[in-house]
């Protein structure tokens, strides 16, 4: 028997490695086996309100844990960077961000990878794209299965290459293969000229939008020709601002597009007057209009794609250090909400560090808490290899809390990240100053194990019913034992039709999701299982931890899948909330 330690981070990478040796004393003969188990936290810790502020003078903030955060976990992470996005992790809560997010189509792995920098995530990602082209060379979400030959997506399409051109001028490791994206400029080519037609569903005509998207993705590798705008009507005025940003990007490409500086002009004068200011967050007076989530399109999106088209255009240089301000005060909890938001984001904040952030930081810079306090000196502070995809950081701060000494610890190889449990302490004053040249910025982040107690409906109202298929003679309703068969019924009741909706329903540890059709799968044991109801999804995914539906269209109303899982292991398991959530809608979501 076996508890799980409180400590996750105590474990190597949140894994228990096991051991197992025998050997027969008659001849002496022996074998061992090393297995690893992950071990996952059903309330994890997670990001509660973070700041990230440039340190121009002494800096104080007031800190405390929430009063129903679990005790004994959590506590304040503190990052120092001599540039805003400088060094291999880049912004810290957005790192964090993407190490926890949970899903795996082709564009948030792909978006994933460019966030983490995790150049071997990027090629592992490239090496499999060749299975999510469809014929005709366009994109899907997740690989070609039977049917899908040609419905691949014009809108991903021109997103993953117009991402990964912004990637690659930062780091080339991050292009796509020549051949692959030849591939995929051939099929948008067609699409913008009208010889290759793909319709989805959408609550309004976008196709306009979509060729101009297209098109500015082709221009960024002098593929696009002036010639392509015959088909598209020309009304800055009447675009939602993430086609005008599109629109400004054909124009800076494609000199020999007629009338080119005036209509520049006109583009970016449209800008500048949709362009506001709440308090320092950068706002948009069209951000109501300008939600196109079908198209993966959100207005912190606009925020960032503003920033990267406007950077090293002189006319708007007195303007960027605002907007570089206004994009960070859209953050919630230290990350912008979506995938293509925080891709965005983090090249446009990497971007504008590598252009004008080249004033060296020296000297020592202070921290403060009640009686302790710590030094970061920025003559140790060295430059870091590039860091991989992991969950160090959750496993690192847990390790510390498990003492409730709440000791400041640095970290050895990086003396610019600092941690502070929460310990016996829930408040105080953070006091933070700096004595030297520069000006380094700290990202701080108060961290906390915080349980759902109950559902939550934000849009989507999730329900969960399982009912025994195969159990031993003698069962107890509600108790079960290994080598039970269980069937999952999920049904999630939507309050508007929303597109590309994701449904996750965690397993307890070591049970099996049956009806992959690989070994030990049970044929027997699937076959009462119904077909969805409602909406079916696009793809589902068997993983070791959760059984997750995703769903191109998931319209109003009742929609129901069922899956059907084996018991293997004996014990107590808690699991985290069921969760159904649009993927580019994130404020629309529900829990069970």
């Amino acid at each position: 028997d076996v508890t799980v330690p409180a400590a996750l981070g105590q474990t190597r990478t949140q894994q228990l490695m096991w051991e197992v040796a025998a050997k027969d004393k008659a001849s002496g003969a022996s074998d061992a086996l090393k297995i690893s188990q992950r071990v996952e936290a059903a309330v994890p810790l997670s990001v509660q309100q973070s700041v990230l502020q440039q340190l121009d003078g002494p800096w104080s903030q007031q800190v405390s844990l929430p009063a129903n955060a679990v005790p004994g976990r959590g506590g304040l992470r503190l990052d120092f960077s001599a540039q805003l996005a400088g060094g291999p992790d880049g912004l810290p809560g957005v790192r964090a961000w993407w190490e926890r997010y949970p899903y795996s189509c082709l564009e948030q792995t792909s978006s994933r990878a460019i966030g983490l920098k995790n150049a071997d995530l990027w090629r592992s990602t490239m090496d499999s794209l060749p299975t999510y082209l469809d014929s005709d060379g366009l994109a899907l979400y997740f690989p070609v299965q039977d049917g899908q030959r040609a419905q691949g997506s014009d809108t991903l399409t021109a997103h993953l290459l117009a991402v990964a051109s912004v990637a690659a001028e930062l780091d080339p490791a991050f292009a796509i293969p020549p051949a692959l994206r030849t591939q995929m400029e051939s099929a948008l080519i067609a699409f913008v000229e009208g010889r290759l037609q793909r319709k989805f569903w959408s609550p309004r005509q976008d196709l306009q939008e979509r060729k101009l998207a297209a098109i500015a993705a082709l221009a960024r590798s002098g593929k696009a020709q002036a010639r392509m705008l015959g088909s598209i009507d020309i009304t800055p005025v009447q675009w939602p601002t993430h086609t005008l940003i599109d629109w400004i990007t054909v124009l800076q490409k494609l000199p020999d597009v007629p009338q080119r500086d005036e209509r520049l002009a006109e583009a970016q004068q449209q800008l500048r007057g949709r362009l506001s200011y709440h308090g320092s967050q950068l706002a948009f007076s069209t951000d109501a209009q300008d939600r196109w989530w079908w198209l993966m399109q959100d207005t912190d999106s606009n925020a960032a794609r503003l920033l990267l088209a406007t950077m090293g255009d002189a006319s708007w240089a007195s303007e960027v250090p605002r907007m570089v301000t206004g994009l960070l005060a859209r953050q919630k909890g230290g990350a912008w909400s979506t995938t293509t938001a925080n891709v965005w984001g983090g090249l446009a904040l990497r971007q504008f560090s590598r252009k004008f952030e080249t004033i060296p930081v020296a000297g020592a810079t202070t921290t403060v808490l009640g009686a302790q306090s710590v030094n970061v000196d920025w003559k140790d502070v060295k430059p870091q290899p590039k860091a991989e995809a992991g969950a160090q950081d959750a496993a690192t701060l847990e390790a510390l809390t498990a003492s409730l000494a709440g000791a400041v610890q640095q970290d050895p190889q990086t003396p610019q990240r600092i941690y502070m449990p929460w310990g016996e302490r829930k408040s105080g004053e953070l006091r933070i100053i700096h004595h030297g040249a520069g000006k380094p910025w700290v990202t701080l982040q108060s961290l906390a194990a915080v349980p759902r107690k109950e559902a939550f409906n934000a849009g989507y109202a999730v329900r969960k019913t399982i009912t025994p298929v195969q159990q031993a003679e003698g069962a107890v309703a509600g108790k079960y034992q290994r080598g039970d068969v269980l069937r999952v019924r999920l049904e999630v009741e939507a309050g508007a039709d929303m597109t590309w909706v994701a449904l996750s329903d965690p397993i307890p540890g070591g049970a099996t999701i049956l009806g992959s059709g690989l070994g030990r799968d049970s044929e027997v044991a699937v076959q009462g299982q119904k077909a969805p109801e409602g909406a079916w999804p696009a793809y589902e995914e068997r993983a070791h931890n959760a059984f997750r539906a995703y769903y191109a269209y998931l319209p109003k109303g009742k929609s129901v899948v069922e899956y059907t899982m084996r018991l293997n292991n004996v014990g107590t398991f808690a699991l985290p909330p069921t969760r159904a959530e649009a993927l580019y809608a994130p404020e629309v979501f529900g829990e069970a």
